[in-house]
């Protein structure tokens, strides 16, 4: 019997079997997909005779076998669509693997975001950033960063079930509404504890003094899917659906005198004073970051435009600034902050850009003009 051999027979009568990689460890019966493949299987015949009423016996040589292994695997979807934000980082989709294999077998895994169409109910329209896959490993049946770390499963018992996540980000601009995935699962070799085992082949022919592979996995994708009968893989499909495509964004606005040359404690709006306009912009959805703000603004009629007074991120509420902002360069060209003011003396026209504006924050604008 080989050293492999050996350890397969002793964790045959281990209760608990211990799978690094897979959900957790797990109270599993070894035989539950057959016999274990490599066990050897003897016989042997025996004959009984008389000769002058002296009785004897013979005995055949012993006719031995290995079991073989019958390669078996499902790949299915916890769920078949997620919700997801925009910009949310670290989304990821569940997927659970069970080891109908009569042997511990590692399973490597691979996604695709090319999925032909028809597999999924619901159009793919764009793709994650940075997809990963990952592996539960502490059964939780959810992705814990930092946590879940390995990226094949390994030594899985028969009928052992693991939960493997396919993690990315989802764009911060909406340029579509759902992204579709598939998670490849591959049969490999166990037997090296913290290594993944080489893909399995099946065998080409038939030898008794062999562990020979045989697939008797189905085609579980059908004619649509990269899936195919007897190879020794399967294939499973989810989503990532942008539940929400629009936020509560509203903008408040209110002007105030900083100065009238007459009155330094009560300004009043006289000819020639300064007025300050200040926009506040809030985002009422908790959960969804507003991208790519634009506010806009014509300078009223009998006023002028008091140059280089745009500032933007500063607070507010119900525009009234409160806390003054970045001061901003009036021909579009970046001056300080993450933001980016502008003044169009043609139309007349003040703009304020904010990329992006998390949800439940507000941000303030504000710039200044003279009365005529």
């Amino acid at each position: 019997m080989t050293a492999t051999g050996a350890r397969r027979w002793l964790l045959a009568g281990t209760a608990a079997i211990a799978s690094i990689g897979s959900a957790q460890a797990q109270t599993v019966n070894p035989n539950a997909n057959g016999t274990l493949a490599g066990t050897t299987i003897t016989n042997t015949a025996t004959a009984s005779y008389t000769v002058n009423g002296t009785a004897g016996t013979a005995t055949s040589n012993t006719a031995t076998f290995l079991v073989d292994r019958k390669v078996n695997l499902t790949v299915v979807p916890v769920q078949n669509t997620v919700q997801v934000n925009l910009g949310q980082t670290g989304a990821y989709t569940s997927f659970q693997v069970t080891n109908a294999t009569n042997d511990y077998q590692d399973f490597l895994l691979s996604a695709n975001q090319t999925i032909l169409t028809g597999i999924l109910t619901g159009t793919d329209t764009y793709d994650l950033a940075d997809l990963k896959i990952y592996v539960d490993s502490n059964g939780n049946g959810t992705y814990d960063a930092g946590v879940d770390t390995a990226e094949f499963i390994d030594e899985l018992a028969p009928d052992g079930r693991a939960t493997v996540f396919v993690v990315g980000n989802i764009p911060a601009s909406p340029i579509g509404t759902m992204a579709q995935v598939g998670l490849q699962v591959r049969t490999a070799a166990g037997g090296g504890t913290g290594t993944p085992g080489a893909v399995l082949v099946a065998s080409a022919v038939n030898l008794d003094n062999q562990t020979d592979v045989v697939f008797a996995d189905d085609d579980n994708d059908g004619l649509l899917g990269y899936d195919a009968l007897r190879n020794g893989a399967g294939w499973a499909y989810g989503s990532y659906d942008i539940g929400v495509h629009a936020v509560n964004l509203t903008v408040a606005k209110s002007a105030s005198v900083v100065s009238d040359g007459v009155s330094a404690l009560n300004p009043k709006a006289l000819p020639g004073a300064i007025v300050q306009y200040c926009l506040t912009v809030t985002n009422g959805t908790l959960t969804t970051p507003a991208s790519g703000i634009n506010l806009t603004d014509v300078i009223p009629a009998n006023t002028t435009y008091v140059p280089g007074s745009i500032t933007i991120g500063g607070l507010g509420t119900n525009g009234v600034c409160l806390v003054g902002g970045f001061p901003q360069n009036d021909d579009g060209t970046q001056a300080t902050g993450p933001y980016r003011g502008s003044y169009d003396a043609g139309t007349k026209t003040v703009t304020a850009t904010i990329p992006t504006l998390l949800g439940g924050t507000s941000l303030a604008a504000s710039f200044r003009v003279k009365i005529n």
